[in-house]
């Protein structure tokens, strides 16, 4: 749909799916900030450093979009890791969990009063299906040191992206505040970070995955931009698509538990506050 007019920040814009939603928004006349580590990347856009990892580095970047004045319509939480060995971020969290969850609480919660008031501001939160494969999440070692799995790591990361992007909605709306908040996932995307695995069994059952129902970036991207864009998305759904590869049409799934469970939503709430330090009081006006 026409984006004229309309600024977007998408994080991770530099590869794969970030790169997709960014180009296809700013074709549809959206002013794109591109927000990833290395602005080098994402020269075709007006890019800014962001690095997820560091709560600081997010610090830095809300405070140059507030110098700035800017307004935001669209915010696109895509960035993300996974298949890393156990690593600390400069705040001592365990490094997916700290880029692709954490980074995006402190990123979203410092940028809610640039958001725009015209009732179509949108914040996409990109999760993975994978989420029902997990059903407890650990937030009392946020540094992951009673045990350490990749595949633990990143499942946990996305599942607390679907609880924070769920009760981030129903917080939004419970204040009145002129903002959504969905969910969306890409299926098994054909993705820099799917590709380049480190193990030649890893890489082997990838290739039979894609081949299977694996989709290219440009398509798997749909899902995101029709979250972003679409006045039909729908909040408290997640939005996919088929495992049918063939099918390109936008899925609006039951979400199911534990990303259901209210007690752990409030939970993770408090433990993201606790640990980024940002405090997301969505009944005032922030600052």
């Amino acid at each position: 749909m026409d984006q004229t007019g309309r600024t977007a920040i998408v994080t991770g814009a530099g590869s794969g799916l970030g790169q997709v939603v960014a180009r296809q928004l700013a074709a549809r006349g959206a002013h794109v900030i591109a927000a990833v580590r290395n602005p080098a990347r994402a020269a075709e856009f007006e890019a800014w450093p962001l690095d997820l990892l560091d709560l600081d580095s997010v610090r830095a970047f809300a405070a140059r979009v507030h110098a700035e004045g800017r307004e935001i319509d669209v915010l696109v939480n895509n960035a993300g890791i996974g298949n890393r060995p156990r690593e600390l971020s400069p705040q001592g969290f365990e490094s997916t969990f700290a880029t692709n969850f954490l980074g995006h609480f402190a990123l979203t919660g410092l940028l809610l009063d640039r958001m725009r008031t015209d009732g179509r501001a949108r914040i996409v939160h990109v999760g993975s299906n994978l989420y029902r494969h997990m059903k407890k999440l650990d937030l009392d070692d946020l540094a992951a040191e009673r045990g350490f799995s990749k595949g633990r790591a990143y499942i946990g990361s996305k599942l607390a992206t679907l609880v924070f992007g769920l009760e981030l909605d129903r917080r939004l709306q419970a204040a009145g505040r002129p903002i959504r908040s969905l969910v969306a996932h890409p299926g098994l995307a054909d993705t820099p970070m799917n590709a380049n695995l480190p193990s030649r069994a890893g890489r082997a059952f990838m290739a039979l995955a894609q081949a299977a129902i694996g989709r290219p970036a440009e398509r798997a991207a749909i899902p995101l931009l029709y979250a972003a864009t679409d006045p039909g998305a729908r909040a408290g759904v997640f939005l996919g698509p088929h495992l049918r590869r063939s099918d390109d049409t936008v899925y609006a799934d039951p979400i199911v538990a534990p990303a259901t469970d209210p007690a752990l939503a409030e939970r993770l709430w408090r433990v993201a506050q606790t640990a980024t330090g940002v405090d997301m009081r969505l009944d005032l006006q922030l600052s």
